[in-house]
């Protein structure tokens, strides 16, 4: 089942995926495979967005579906600046990461965002 806890996790932890590739960035090196960041179904939120916690009724959702394409577009996006920042082109990861990264999150948080506020329960449906 969708829960707002749930999503507001999901967004909680993927903004933070933005400093942790600016370390990746400034440091040059990270303790996360480039392939696990490329997967989405590795991350908690990902864990939860292709597990069974989620009804088959769930994942046949629009909202469902439009996060889970924005999600892989997320982790797509995120391997890329940190293979960057690896290949020592630190220049082109951070114009990657505060460039189309930054659009991809934004879109993906907008997204949960629409999801969380859609959901039976929600105080600002009340």
């Amino acid at each position: 089942m969708i829960s707002i806890y749930s999503i507001e996790q999901a967004i909680g932890a993927h903004e933070a995926w933005k400093h942790h590739l600016q370390m990746v960035i400034d440091k040059a090196s990270t303790d996360i495979p480039v392939e696990r960041i490329r997967g989405d179904k590795h991350c908690i939120f990902g864990i939860w967005l292709y597990g069974h916690d989620l009804s088959e009724e769930d994942k046949a959702h629009a909202r469902y579906k439009i996060v889970v394409n924005l999600h892989a577009q997320f982790h797509k996006v995120a391997a890329q600046v940190a293979e960057l920042a690896l290949a020592g082109k630190q220049e082109e990861a951070g114009a990657l990461l505060h460039g189309e990264y930054a659009l991809v999150s934004d879109r993906l948080t907008s997204a949960m965002v629409d999801w969380k506020a859609a959901l039976p329960g929600n105080p600002a449906l009340a």
